[in-house]
């Protein structure tokens, strides 16, 4: 049923395209005019404008076809991490790799490409389909911008799949919410040298909240980190700024409100446990905190349409799926925040994030093969 050859042409030319975060021009321009030969109808959001990035999300309706049925959102995004200029993807004993020192760019073309062989099947069959929208973001990598910044007005689709994990016959139904969050510390510059007992440092500060928060796996459903420390200027002057950044994540939205709240009061106990009296006045150190809510919880229930469509799909090619929980959040968590129930389906990808990343020929037939069923029987 699928083209094997044709499917793995197809992932070469979108690898071979670099589009990093923000640089998606190249691969939005392909994008369109592929979906467009596709018989797709394309419309180009204004998300490129507001996120500094060279194009806008795109929309790709393909209107039903011998079907009445509920429209169905199939999503990828179009950006990858870095490094990326320069990528070459190479075919070696059905892996797909990249030839130096680049990621291959499978995070997220391999859902691009495997999407792309699925409509192919199901046009040359003439299978008769419902309705279907292709969402293409931009921006994924650098805090889902694309998924937060498109219209959810756009789309009608009330159930989708996002194609934007490891693993194969893989779903994923659940997923934290998460806050960034962002403190910076002013205590009191001095000589390091001469007048210590004159400063507060903004160091020692962060230091002691760090040192009595709870940080890493905080529960089963809840985690925490601190990820960067900025400051200082010089050895020999008592550190007057310092900036750090950390993140909270939980399943449950009540344990996310209490570690946000509980790394917050460590650093206000830290600034108040090392107030100093400088030259007859008392000198606090200030603490300056921002949270930012960075993608809402995803929950999607074991009875939603959505995943019982893909288990009968699933089922219907011998196989079984399986469905599980994730760390990290996704253009789904948007998705699924506008009231579209969407699980993450996984794509055959592996060793994201680097430059060992790959993903196998085989693995992109049977998650095409996947597609085509639920397509199907939507």
């Amino acid at each position: 049923m699928i083209n094997t050859q044709r499917l793995s042409d197809e992932f070469a030319r979108l690898a071979a395209i670099a589009s990093p975060s923000r640089r998606e021009g190249a691969i939005s321009a392909y994008l369109q005019e592929r979906f467009r030969r596709l018989g797709g109808e394309v419309e180009m959001d204004d998300a490129g404008s507001r996120a500094g990035s060279q194009s806008g999300n795109l929309v790709v309706r393909f209107p039903a076809c011998g079907k009445a049925a509920e429209p169905l959102m199939l999503s990828v995004h179009m950006d990858t991490v870095e490094p990326a200029d320069g990528v070459a993807p190479v075919l070696k004993d059905g892996v797909f790799t990249s030839a130096g020192e680049t990621v291959l760019g499978a995070d997220d073309k391999a859902g691009i490409a495997e999407i792309i062989e699925a409509l192919e099947v199901v046009a040359e069959q003439k299978i008769p389909r419902g309705p279907i929208e292709v969402v293409l973001t931009i921006c994924e990598e650098v805090g889902l911008l694309g998924a937060k910044l498109l219209d959810p007005s756009l789309l009608r689709s009330r159930r989708g799949l996002a194609l934007d994990t490891s693993g194969v016959d893989l779903a994923i139904c659940r997923a934290p919410s998460a806050n960034k969050l962002r403190f910076e510390i002013s205590g009191r510059e001095s000589h390091a040298g001469i007048a210590p007992e004159k400063g507060i440092s903004a160091i020692v500060v962060a230091a002691r909240a760090m040192a009595a928060m709870r940080l890493g796996r905080i529960d089963e459903q809840t985690t925490a980190n601190i990820g960067t420390i900025h400051g200082g200027q010089a050895t020999n002057i008592v550190p007057k700024k310092v900036v750090v950044e950390g993140e909270a994540r939980s399943h449950d939205p009540e344990r996310l409100v209490r570690q946000t709240a509980h790394m917050i009061a460590c650093f206000e106990e830290a600034a108040e446990a090392l107030a100093l009296v400088v030259d007859g006045e008392l000198v606090r150190p200030e603490v300056l905190c921002e949270v930012v809510s960075e993608y809402p919880v995803m929950n999607v229930p074991e009875s939603a349409s959505i995943l019982v469509l893909l288990r009968e799909a699933s089922e219907g090619l011998g196989r079984t799926l399986e469905v599980k929980g994730a760390g990290g959040g996704s253009d789904a968590n948007i998705f699924n925040g506008h009231g579209i129930e969407t699980v993450i389906l996984g794509t055959g990808m592996s060793h994201v994030h680097s430059v060992q990343e790959s993903v196998r020929v085989d693995d992109m037939v049977r998650v095409a093969e996947l597609l085509v069923e639920v397509i199907r029987r939507a």
